[in-house]
């Protein structure tokens, strides 16, 4: 009897292992690389990932006020730097990637002289995610300064609540043009729908991508978490992230 309670006790922790899941919040630009990402991590160690994707600045507030999120990449340094002087992780921030802006119309725009553009009158809406909590939003506005644009097209800005809305007023011909994470565009969904232009690196700050490992889940997941964090850095996330139009931090 008590040889059958070891064997059983045995196979339910084995089987608490097998089921782990953890619960990565990820900037919405990383919404298509992440899911691959994850899914190899999964074939590798055997915990799941559930992924929760948003604006970076949402997701840090939702962090902040206790979401059971066991890892955050964000699209930025900012926001997991603000988590890590407030107490919320278990790791240090650290660049995984670099974010490269497009601009994307799917209304037939001619994107040829690029982010000037949309000062012209035939441009009557632009897209951008919210300044205030998505980076790629904030780096929308510095181009078109760098263009001097921004004043003359203040009254055709749509903010949207991050780089997923702005997709779909993309792709949904709601906006003639919108700022996009190039992750996005080269998606499979995606690759295909209107054209796209890079926005010249020059016109707007290095989008440092930042990821942490956080203290709101349990200390089992936050083991599992941190073995996420470090595949980050490991050969086949790095080709993924790559094939996904990031830059990679040199190792």
């Amino acid at each position: 009897m008590k040889l059958l309670k070891l064997v059983l006790a045995s196979l339910a922790f084995a089987s608490a292992i097998a089921a782990q899941t953890i619960t990565v919040a990820a900037a919405a630009n990383m919404k298509y690389a992440v899911n691959d990402i994850a899914k190899a991590f999964s074939q590798e160690s055997g915990i799941g990932v559930k992924i929760i994707t948003g604006a970076s600045g949402k997701l840090t507030q939702q962090i902040m006020s206790g979401a059971p999120y066991d890892a955050f990449l964000s699209a930025d340094v900012e926001f997991p730097g603000k988590l890590v002087q407030g107490g919320y992780t278990t790791t240090p921030a650290q660049v995984y990637a670099y974010g490269t802006l497009v601009l994307w119309s799917d209304t037939g725009v001619d994107l040829s002289k690029g982010v000037t553009v949309v000062a012209n009158p035939a441009v009557k809406k632009i897209a951008i995610a919210n300044p205030k909590t998505a980076p790629y939003g904030i780096e929308a506005m510095n181009t078109m300064r760098f263009y001097k644009v921004a004043d003359a097209v203040t009254s055709k800005i749509v903010t949207a609540e991050s780089i997923s809305q702005v997709g779909s007023y993309v792709t949904t011909k709601a906006v003639d043009v919108g700022f996009m994470a190039k992750s996005i565009v080269l998606s499979p969904e995606m690759k295909n729908v209107g054209k796209w232009v890079e926005v010249d690196p020059k016109s707007y700050n290095t989008i440092d991508q930042a990821m942490v490992g956080l203290k709101n889940g349990s200390p089992e997941n936050q083991i599992a978490a941190k073995k996420f964090l470090r595949f980050m850095s490991s050969a086949k996330a790095q080709s993924i992230l790559k094939e996904s139009g990031y830059g990679l931090p040199k190792k």
